[in-house]
C-alpha cells in the first residue's frame, strides 16, 4: 500500500480536477481556432470545434489522469521539479496520442478540428502545470502553518518514535503537530485519558515495541471510548480487534482502529452538503432574522442581540456558538442560583429547564420555533459545526463528564440537529440515554441518515417539536 487512504481520495480530487481543465483546454481551444483563421484570411469553419471532437473527448479527458497517474504524476508533489512534471506529462501524452490515433484509424472517427486539438494539448500542459505549482504552494503554505497542523500524541519510548520517524517522508511528518508524548513504561492509562483530554487531538500514533499487549490494550480502548483514532504500527501489533483497518502513513504500514465515520466521500459529500445548506438556509431565513433581532432589542433592550458562549467542538476543541439572546442580561451569573432554586430537568452533567425564569417572554417564542438557533448557521459557514451531528455543549459541562464514553460524542463536528433534536427534546430527561443516541447516530452514519434528520428536523421545528 503506498498511499493512506486520505492520500488516496486527495489523488482522486486532483484527478476528478485535472481532467476538468483537460476539458477546458479543448473549449478555449475551439473558441479560439475561428478568429485565429481570420487572422490568417480563413474563413470560419462551418463544423463545430468542440461538436466533431466529442467521440474523442469521451476517451481523452478521463483517460488522461489515468495516464498521468501510471508514471507518477501525483507523487511527492512537494519534492517534484517543473522537468520532472514535463516529462511525466509528456509520456502521457504519447500514450494518449497512441489510444486517439488508433481510434481514429481503426474506427474511422472524422477529425476535421485539427487545430482545436493541437493547440489544446499545450494549453492543457500550462493548466496543469499551473494547477500543481498552486497546490504546491497551498500544501507548504498549510504545511509551515503550525495552527493548519494537525495535532497527534506519540505513544511509545523515545527511542521506537525516533525509529518510527526514520522511516516517514519529511513531507509526511512536517503536515503534522506532535504535541504531546506517552511513554507506556513511564504512565499509567489515567494519565494517558489526561493527554487525551487535554491536547484534544484526533489521533494517537502507537509504535510502542517493547509495550505489554495488556497495556497497549488499556491505551486503545481509551482512544475507542472518546473517539480517538488509534495508529498502530502494524511491524508491532498482529491481533483482532473491533473494526480494525489498515492504512499506511508515508509509505508504512498501519493498523488503525476507528470507532467514528473513516475518511470518505461521502464525509466529503457532508461538508458540502453542510456549506451550501448553510447558505440557501440563511438567505430563506433572513426575514427571521431581522424579525429576531427587532424583537430582542423591544423585549430587553439592555442586552445585546446575539448570545456566544463556549462550547466543546471536535475533539473538545473550543470554539465560540451564536444564538439569539433569549435570556436576561447576565443570565449565566444566575445559573447555580436557579439550579438550587428549580432544579434540573436532566439527570447527568447538562442543564435543561422547560420553565427557566431566565428567559424573557419574546426569548421563549424564539425558542418554541428554534428561531434562537438560526446565527449558528455562521458556525456552520465556519466550519466549526455541521448541519447534522451532536448538539455543542458548554465547556463546563464537559467537564462534568463521569465516564469517559461520553466524550466519544465530541468525536464528530457538532450539529445544529441531531436524533436527541428531533425525537423529542421534551421526552428525554437522562443524560445516558442522549449519549446513546448520539452514539447510534455516530455508529451507523450515512449521509442519507444526515439528509432524513433535516428532513424531520423541518416538521419538528414548525410545531415546536420538545423545544424548550
Amino acid at each position: 500500500m503506498h498511499q493512506g487512504r486520505k492520500e488516496a481520495l486527495s489523488v482522486q480530487a486532483l484527478q476528478f480536477l485535472d481532467a476538468i481543465l483537460v476539458w477546458l483546454a479543448f473549449w478555449v481551444g475551439s473558441l479560439l481556432r475561428d478568429p485565429v483563421r481570420e487572422v490568417f484570411g480563413l474563413s470560419p469553419m462551418e463544423v463545430s470545434g468542440m461538436g466533431d471532437l466529442m467521440p474523442l473527448l469521451f476517451v481523452i479527458i478521463p483517460f488522461t489522469p489515468i495516464a498521468l497517474e501510471s508514471f507518477g504524476f501525483y507523487r511527492h508533489p512537494l519534492r517534484k521539479r517543473t522537468r520532472d512534471s514535463l516529462a511525466q506529462m509528456f509520456k502521457a501524452t504519447i500514450i494518449v496520442g497512441v489510444v486517439v490515433g488508433a481510434l481514429v484509424i481503426f474506427l474511422r472517427v472524422p477529425v476535421e478540428s485539427r487545430w482545436v486539438l493541437g493547440s489544446a494539448i499545450p494549453m492543457a500542459v500550462a493548466f496543469l502545470l499551473l494547477r500543481e505549482a498552486l497546490v504546491r504552494t497551498l500544501v507548504l503554505h498549510s504545511v509551515r502553518a503550525e495552527d493548519a497542523k494537525e495535532a497527534v500524541i506519540y505513544v511509545g519510548s523515545d527511542e521506537s518514535m525516533a525509529e518510527f520517524e526514520k522511516g516517514l517522508p519529511e513531507e509526511v511528518v512536517s503536515a503534522y503537530k506532535v504535541v504531546g508524548r506517552f511513554d507506556p513504561r513511564s504512565g499509567d492509562v489515567g494519565d494517558f485519558l489526561d493527554l487525551l483530554k487535554e491536547e484534544s487531538v484526533g489521533r494517537a500514533i502507537f509504535a510502542a515495541k517493547h509495550t505489554e499487549f495488556g497495556t497497549l490494550a488499556d491505551l486503545v480502548e481509551a482512544c475507542e471510548l472518546q473517539g480517538v483514532e488509534a495508529w498502530i504500527s502494524a511491524e508491532f501489533i498482529q491481533t483482532q480487534v473491533a473494526r480494525p483497518d489498515f492504512d499506511s502513513l508515508g509509505g508504512t504500514p498501519m493498523l488503525v482502529l476507528r470507532s467514528t465515520p473513516e475518511l470518505s466521500w461521502a464525509l466529503w459529500g457532508k461538508e458540502v452538503m453542510d456549506r451550501l445548506g448553510a447558505v440557501v438556509a440563511t438567505a430563506v431565513t433572513l426575514p427571521l432574522w431581522i424579525l429576531a433581532a427587532i424583537g430582542i432589542k423591544l423585549a430587553s433592550p439592555r442586552g445585546p442581540i446575539f448570545f456566544r458562549q463556549k462550547r466543546a467542538g471536535r475533539y473538545g476543541r473550543p470554539f465560540t456558538m451564536w444564538k439569539f439572546r433569549t435570556m436576561h442580561p447576565g443570565a449565566e451569573k444566575q445559573l447555580a442560583d436557579v439550579k438550587q432554586e428549580s432544579g434540573n430537568e436532566m439527570v447527568g452533567p447538562v442543564f435543561k429547564l422547560e420553565k427557566d425564569p431566565r428567559v424573557f417572554g419574546f426569548g421563549r417564542l424564539l425558542r418554541k420555533l428554534s428561531i434562537d438557533e438560526l446565527p449558528q448557521l455562521m458556525n456552520v459557514l465556519k466550519g466549526d459545526m455541521s448541519l447534522v451531528g451532536p448538539r455543542p455543549l458548554p465547556l463546563y459541562e464537559v467537564e462534568q463528564f463521569e465516564k469517559s464514553e461520553h466524550r466519544r460524542r465530541l468525536s464528530v463536528k457538532p450539529g445544529i440537529t441531531c436524533e436527541w433534536q428531533v425525537g423529542g427534546r421534551n421526552r428525554i430527561t437522562s443524560f445516558e440515554d442522549w449519549v446513546r443516541m448520539d452514539l447510534e447516530y455516530i455508529d451507523n452514519w450515512s449521509l442519507w441518515r444526515d439528509v432524513k434528520l433535516l428532513a424531520k428536523t423541518v416538521p419538528a421545528v414548525l410545531f415546536g417539536k420538545g423545544a424548550k
